[in-house]
Parts: structure tokens; sequence; C-alpha cells
């Protein structure tokens, strides 16, 4: 018999008969606040269940079924939430993680779609393989993440911190950065005829000093008022891209083709290996 009690009070809040919580059906129970840490959650059922402020450090939820299940301020810090089932195809029934710490948790491969992950601190997180389309991620904490081949595809990453994170191979495809931190991080490929793609992407105001964007796919991507300071977009496709205002001093662009891309007041003063064509206006 495992009891499950209060993180704070000691209070019951529920029991299972088993040695383990492996595969338990813990749908839809109050263990608001619960002491869960190092806890095998392995492929449990854990829809609907309200887990606010639960401690689940170092816990393993991997495959575990998480769908529509509220964790907000809940402590996932190195948890294991390998293929975990979070979300879903209406927001409604996706899982609400909203200011947990996920702090170099794993969460490879896991189901992440329409996920509120707001204000979360991921950093040193495993992100990769994860399924994070149309994820709410503004204002998150993901400095240092490995998120590569991660599907990002309209995620809202609005002023997240992804410093130094490792985003090859990965989909930000329509996803919105706008004032998002992307210094040194990697958005190139870990295979050799790989890319990151960015097509569509909104990066106003986004600082990428410092990023590899080398062979990167950033097609009708909106760069206006970035800084692109030392960014290697090498041999990048960014037909149709608006770097409008931006500074790109240091910035590589060998091989990059620039004939439909808006760079109206942009700084290319310094900027490197940059064939810009011969009709283009409002340089500085």
């Amino acid at each position: 018999m495992i009891e499950i009690k209060h993180r704070h009070s000691g209070e019951v809040l529920a029991s299972w008969a088993g040695d383990s919580l492996a595969n338990a059906d813990l749908r839809a129970m109050d263990l608001a606040g619960a002491d869960l840490s190092g806890q095998d959650l392995c492929c449990a059922q854990l829809q609907n269940v309200d887990l606010e402020g639960a401690d689940l450090r170092g816990a393993n939820l991997g495959r575990a079924n998480l769908m529509n299940a509220y964790l907000a301020r809940a402590d996932l810090t190195r948890a294991d939430l390998t293929s975990a089932r979070l979300g879903h195809d209406h927001r409604a029934k996706a899982a609400n993680l909203a200011g947990a710490d996920l702090t170099g948790a794993n969460l490879g491969r896991a189901d992440l779609r329409k996920v509120d992950l707001r204000n979360c601190n991921l950093q040193g997180a495993d992100l990769s393989h994860a399924d994070l389309r149309d994820a709410d991620l503004q204002g998150s904490n993901m400095h240092g993440c490995r998120a590569v081949f991660a599907l990002f595809i309209r995620a809202n990453m609005q002023e997240v911190q992804l410093e130094q994170a490792d985003l090859r191979n990965s989909h930000l495809n329509s996803a919105d950065l706008h004032q998002a931190n992307l210094r040194h991080s990697n958005l190139g490929s870990s295979q050799a005829e790989g890319f990151t793609v960015l097509n569509l992407a909104n990066l106003k105001r986004a600082d990428l000093s410092g990023a590899n964007l080398a062979n990167a796919s950033a097609e009708d991507a909106d760069f206006s008022k970035a800084k692109l300071v030392d960014v290697d977009l090498s041999h990048a496709v960014i037909s149709g891209a608006i770097l409008d205002r931006c500074d790109v001093s240091g910035a590589n662009f060998d091989g990059v083709e620039l004939a439909t891309v808006s760079m109206d007041f942009a700084n290319f003063s310094q900027a490197q290996n940059a064939n810009i064509p011969s009709y283009k206006e409002n340089l500085r």
C-alpha cells in the first residue's frame, strides 16, 4: 500500500494498493501539493488529475498520460517525462504546467501540443524530438536546453530565454519569438544535409547575437529590429525575410541570397560576405 501525502502537512491525500505507482490509475484525483518525489509513475493514468504545486522531483513519468492534468507550479526538477502524453488537439484538454519547474527534466519525445508552459523553468531540460506544436511557452526560461529535432511550429515563444539552447534541426515554422533571447543558440544542423526551419517565424526585436543559423531555412521570417551581431548565416535561405532596421555587425552572409530580402535601414556596414544587390536602398 502506497500512501500519497501532502508535501507540507503530511495529510494523506490518496492511497494505492501496490508496491509501485507504475501503471496506477489516478485519474481525476485531487493531489494538489502531493509529495511524489522519486516515485515511479511510469505509464500511469493521470488524466484530469490536480497536481498543482506537487513535488515530483526526480519522478519517473515516462509514457504517463497527463492529458488535461493541472500541474501549475509543480516541481518537476530532473523528472523523466520521456514520451509522456500531455498534449491534445484541443487546448482545453491539454495539460497546464504554467510556472512549473522543469529544470533538467527529460521531455524527449513528449507530446506537448497546445500545452500551457508559460513562465516555466526549463533550464537544461531535454526536449529532443518533442512535439510542441501550438504550445504556449511565453516568458519561460529555456537557457541551455536541448531541443534537437523538436517541433515548435506555431508555438508562442515570446520573450523566452533560449540563450545557448541547442535547437539543431528543430522546426520553428510560424513560431512567435518576439523579443526572445537566442544569444549563442545553435540553430544549425546535427547532420551534413540537415537544417533548422524558421519559415514565417516572428523574430522581431529578438537577440540572436552569436547564434548559429548556418544552412537554416528562414524564408519570409520577420527579423525586423532584431540583433544579429556575429550571427553565422552562411548558406542560410532567407528569401522574403524582413531584416529592416537590424544590426548585422559581424554577421556572416556567405552564400546568402539577398535579392528578395527587405533590408530597409539595416546596418550592414560591418556585415561579412554580404553580396548586396546594387538596387538595395536605405542601408546604413
